[in-house]
């Protein structure tokens, strides 16, 4: 072998040796761990029915909960960065038409980070005629959406689609418990009223009500995608076929904490990528 060829063979072996230590691009792109972070949303975000009977438990929320089996998207970042501050904005029973409250108060936390997941109350109502127009749905959002990049510019932002509550249906209506826990609490009425018939009535009636939410995912989706530092979940959420045994038997419907778990899992893997820092 010439001295060329054996110089070529040579820096080839450099060349390949030294490719582990150059960066993806997708680390690249991750934006800096926060220094602080907000969630907001509705009770899911809050942890409600998680620990106790029909009590908001924060700590166990995916988002920004301290509970060590959750392993929320706080906790995680929190391994990074000591100093992270988090604070919960999300309420019980909020519907997209809060998030505009929630925002601003996101904006005068100064946070670095939010999460969102909004929308089960918009579509899970005691009536089908009860729903959210997806036009409100849109509207409000967008206008949610604006607060928050106006008032945190450089702020990721990280939407969750909603999860899909026929799912909620076909993996609790055979539950005699689930069943009469919905009626008497009058849980979700949208979509589990009746919960074993199979009239074309209902039948029909639960598709439309996960069309709104599909609907919804679209606006979720479709707004988050006009901002550079929003991240939609691309419908990772709706898409995870949550298990009964993830659902807390006090109204079988917000998740436990095995539920928020998932959640959190979920959420943080369709994320910013902070995942290499970790």
């Amino acid at each position: 072998m010439d001295i060329r060829r054996r110089t070529l063979v040579l820096l080839t072996a450099v060349a390949f040796a030294l490719a582990p230590a150059v960066p993806a691009v997708a680390d690249a792109a991750a934006p800096p761990v926060p220094d602080s972070m907000a969630s907001m949303g509705d009770s899911i975000t809050r942890g409600f029915n998680a620990c106790g009977f029909y009590v908001d438990c924060p700590s166990r929320s995916w988002s920004t909960g301290s509970y060590s089996t959750v392993y929320s998207h706080y906790r995680r970042l929190l391994a990074v960065n000591p100093s992270l501050v988090a604070y919960n904005d999300a309420k019980s029973g909020a519907k997209v038409a809060d998030m505009a409250g929630q925002a601003q108060q996101a904006v005068s936390q100064g946070v670095d980070y939010v999460t969102i997941l909004i929308g089960a109350n918009d579509a899970c109502t005691s009536s089908e005629s009860g729903m959210t127009s997806v036009a409100d749905f849109e509207s409000r959002f967008r206008a949610a959406v604006q607060t928050l990049t106006t008032g945190l510019p450089s702020a990721a932002i990280f939407v969750s689609s909603i999860p899909d509550i026929k799912r909620l249906w076909q993996v609790g209506k055979d539950s005699s418990s689930a069943r009469s826990t919905w009626s008497l609490l009058s849980v979700c009425q949208s979509m589990l009223a009746n919960p074993t018939s199979t009239a074309t009535a209902d039948v029909q009636r639960r598709d439309r009500v996960r069309q709104r939410v599909a609907d919804f995912n679209a606006v979720l989706a479709k707004v988050c995608a006009e901002h550079a530092t929003c991240t939609y979940d691309g419908g990772a959420v709706f898409a995870y076929p949550f298990a009964l045994s993830q659902v807390s038997t006090w109204d079988y419907f917000h998740p436990n904490t095995s539920g928020q778990k998932v959640l959190a899992d979920v959420t943080w893997a369709a994320g910013f990528g902070w995942s290499s820092v970790l």
